[in-house]
């Protein structure tokens, strides 16, 4: 089943937590830096499980203790509800 829409509050939400919307309005994007290579890894491997969870994954990359992240439902060609969900996640376990 495929995904909701992401509604303006989700969308609103997202780029106050400092995820930024991209040009087109069909992703949300964010980069996230560690003190390591090590942090960066260990929240990867955290917020796959999530992924994994939702059955959202993202586009992502990691460089040393930079992890930069791209959200977008590809079925839907734009932002859905399960973007929305792992962004906020991604942030929780950033912070934690």
């Amino acid at each position: 089943m495929p995904a909701d829409p992401i509604t303006d509050a989700e969308k609103n939400a997202a780029v106050a937590a400092g995820w930024t919307l991209s040009d087109d309005g069909t992703a949300i994007e964010k980069t996230f830096e560690f003190r390591n290579f090590v942090e960066a890894f260990g929240f990867m491997a955290r917020c796959a499980m999530w992924a994994e969870k939702l059955n959202h994954h993202p586009e992502w990359s990691n460089v040393y203790k930079t992890v930069t992240v791209r959200l977008t439902t590809h079925d839907t060609g734009g932002l859905t509800t399960l973007d929305a969900k792992l962004s906020q996640k991604m942030d929780s376990l950033a912070a934690s």
